[in-house]
């Protein structure tokens, strides 16, 4: 009587474990989609940024070049390293909550 006790113990706790390993494969799966649509994300933002950069940079270029040809003084404001190097931006660091993206 006391095996077989045990042994549904043993199976319920089995059935328990084996349903939280489903759930949580469920739940990395649904972060890893999370992530990759982010990276994809950047990475088009990367692009979009590294194209204006350039286009602004031609643009400059154009201005400059207009001011030099002409008798007209055209006023081209230097682009700020934030535009530039974004990384570098003077921002406070806010710290990210460990279970900010749990359900």
């Amino acid at each position: 009587m006391r095996k077989q006790k045990q042994l549904e113990d043993l199976t319920n706790e089995v059935t328990r474990l084996q349903l939280s390993n489903r759930d949580l494969v469920r739940r990395i799966n649904a972060k890893e989609q999370n992530y990759e649509a982010i990276k994809s994300t950047n990475n088009v933002l990367r692009a979009q940024h590294a194209e204006l950069t350039n286009h602004l940079q031609s643009l400059n270029s154009m201005l400059q070049m207009i001011d030099e040809m002409s008798a007209f003084s055209v006023d081209i404001p230097e682009i700020p390293d934030s535009i530039m190097n974004p990384w570098q931006l003077n921002r406070s660091i806010q710290p990210i909550m460990a279970d900010m993206f749990l359900p």
